[in-house]
């Protein structure tokens, strides 16, 4: 099984399912933001993954299309008896420095502490946030509007260094 850059129908179905199953509950009860705290964590350390052009997080990231397309492609097709094979426009978010890249590895190791710490379904929730962040992150539309956190990233991340460098400060 190789990694992807493209989602298709299937995968995006796959990804909404998932949503609508975290977003359901949340709407039917008191619509406490408390409940989606934990898809919330997720979401952003899929969408931290999708940022990282490579390693293990950018390898993650591209496997969440692999994996997406082919699951979604036969849920579609065997509910609906059509096919989901169709590809959606390209998206990807571009521009991550190396300080930027340290302030998603935090951003992770919050979320995998998080993790952690959550009962069995906050786990759940946490993990299909992760993979509705990184897959949304394949489209063209998702990544053009979140076109700005890379670079917001790494102008925090040098932020950070220059507050350690002492920098203003002697």
């Amino acid at each position: 099984m190789t990694a992807t850059e493209k989602l298709t129908l299937g995968g995006l179905l796959l990804a909404l399912i998932i949503l609508t199953c975290n977003l359901y509950p949340w709407w039917r009860g008191n619509r406490d933001m408390k409940m989606l705290a934990s898809f919330g964590k997720g979401n952003a350390a899929g969408v931290g993954a999708a940022m990282c052009p490579g390693g293990i997080l950018g390898w993650a990231h591209s496997r969440s299309g692999t994996v997406g397309n082919g699951l979604g492609e036969r849920t579609g097709a065997a509910l609906t008896g059509t096919s989901q094979t169709q590809g959606l426009t390209t998206g990807q978010l571009v521009g991550l420095g190396a300080t930027g890249a340290a302030i998603v590895v935090l951003t992770v190791l919050w979320v995998v502490l998080a993790y952690k710490e959550a009962g069995k379904k906050d786990r759940r929730r946490i993990i299909g946030g992760a993979y509705v962040g990184s897959t949304f992150c394949l489209t063209a539309g998702v990544a053009g509007i979140l076109s700005w956190l890379p670079g917001t990233l790494t102008a925090t991340g040098n932020g950070v260094v220059a507050f350690f460098q002492g920098a203003g400060l002697l």
